[in-house]
C-alpha cells in the first residue's frame, strides 16, 4: 500500500482509501458484511476512511466509530462532514452561508460526530458542500478558527459541488482549508484545469471521489439495472443518463489495454495526477476490498495511456436528478 500526503495537514494516507456512502445510503448494503469490509481493508492498509452525518443521519459515522475502536493500535484517520442545516444539495449562491452553517449547528454535529467516532478530535471534519460566494463570511473563518484553536479537529475541508471543481478557489485561498473533496474520474476530469494548480500552489490534499462514476465504470451496470425505490441512483441513472453513460463506457472499454479491468483503468487514471492525495472507493464487499486495495501497488497509467484517455472527459453541468 502506498501512502501520499494530504496537502500540509501531517496525514500520510493510503493513497487508496474507502468511502462508506454504499453502507448506509444504497441498496445491497448489509451492515456485518460492510464492517467485515471495513476490518479487512484496515488489515490490507488502507487507514483513510470516509463518511458523513448525512450517510444514513449518523449510521456510517458509528460503523468508523466500531473499526476505530476494535484498533487502537493502528493509526486510521477519519474524515467525515457536516450536512447543511437547509438540508440544500447543492449549495448555490442564493442560498446564505447562516441558513447551510450556522455556528451552532456546525459545532453541535461536530460533537455528535466525535462521539460517534469515539475520538475527542477529528482528523478531518468538512463542510458537506459549499458555495465560494460564502468564502468572506467573517462567521465561516472563525467557526474554523474556533473548530481548530478548541481542538474538535485535525484539519478542516470542503466537500465540493459535483461538476463545480473551481467552486472552492477562492475558499482555499483564504488558508482555512486544508483538504478539498471533489469528483474526479475518467468522465470528469475539470480539476485539473483550475482547481488542482490551486491546491499544488497552497499545498491543500485532495480527495478524489466518485471514481467509478457512482458505478457506471465498475463494469457491471447494464442498460437493464434498475435500482429499488429509495436508493439515490435510481434517479442519478435515469433511462437519460443511464444510457449515455454506459454509451461512454462502451467507448471507454474500446480502448482497454490487454488484461486491465475497467475498475483498474479508471482507479489507475485518478492516482496517476500527482495532486490528488487518496482517492475514496466504495468497498461494501471483501472482494472489492481486494480488488481496489491492490491497485495502489499498480501505481499509475503509462503517460501514453493517460493521453489516450483524454478524450473520454465529459463535460457535465449539475441537473435536479445528479445531487
Amino acid at each position: 500500500m502506498r501512502h501520499r500526503q494530504v496537502g500540509t495537514a501531517g496525514f500520510s494516507v493510503s493513497d487508496i482509501g474507502c468511502g462508506l456512502w454504499g453502507m448506509s445510503g444504497w441498496s445491497g448494503s448489509d451492515d456485518a458484511e460492510s464492517l467485515r469490509a471495513l476490518q479487512l481493508a484496515v488489515d490490507l492498509g488502507c487507514n483513510f476512511f470516509d463518511t458523513a452525518w448525512a450517510y444514513g443521519n449518523g449510521k456510517s459515522d458509528g460503523f468508523l466509530g466500531k473499526i476505530l475502536a476494535a484498533n487502537p493500535d493502528e493509526r486510521l484517520y477519519a474524515a467525515s462532514k457536516i450536512p447543511p442545516k437547509n438540508g440544500k444539495w447543492p449549495a448555490q449562491p442564493q442560498y446564505d452561508y447562516n441558513d447551510a452553517f450556522p455556528a451552532e449547528h456546525v459545532f453541535a454535529h461536530a460533537d455528535m460526530i466525535r462521539r460517534a467516532l469515539g475520538v475527542d478530535t477529528i482528523d478531518l471534519l468538512q463542510f458537506h458542500v459549499w458555495d465560494d460566494s460564502w468564502t468572506d463570511r467573517r462567521e465561516f473563518r472563525e467557526t474554523v478558527e474556533k473548530l481548530k484553536r478548541d481542538k474538535i479537529v485535525h484539519a478542516f475541508g470542503l466537500s465540493l459541488n459535483r461538476w463545480q471543481p473551481a467552486n472552492g478557489i477562492r475558499a482555499i485561498r483564504t488558508g482555512l482549508v486544508d483538504a478539498v473533496q471533489v469528483i474526479y474520474n475518467l468522465f470528469d476530469q475539470n480539476p485539473e484545469d483550475e482547481l488542482f494548480p490551486v491546491c499544488e500552489e497552497y499545498k491543500v490534499g485532495v480527495i478524489a471521489r466518485v471514481p467509478l462514476d457512482e458505478g457506471s465504470l465498475g463494469g457491471k451496470m447494464t442498460r437493464d439495472t434498475v435500482f429499488p425505490e429509495g436508493d439515490w441512483r435510481k434517479g442519478y441513472f435515469n433511462p437519460k443518463n443511464l444510457n449515455e453513460t454506459l454509451d461512454r463506457v462502451d467507448r471507454v472499454r474500446d480502448d482497454l489495454p490487454a488484461g486491465m479491468s475497467l475498475p483498474e483503468l479508471a482507479i489507475r487514471f485518478i492516482l496517476s495526477h500527482p495532486a490528488v492525495s487518496t482517492i475514496i472507493v466504495g468497498m461494501r464487499k471483501q472482494e472489492h476490498v481486494r480488488g481496489n486495495l491492490a491497485l495502489s501497488d499498480a501505481g499509475g497509467l503509462a503517460p501514453g495511456l493517460i493521453e489516450k484517455m483524454r478524450k473520454h472527459r465529459w463535460e457535465r453541468h449539475p441537473v435536479p436528478w445528479s445531487d
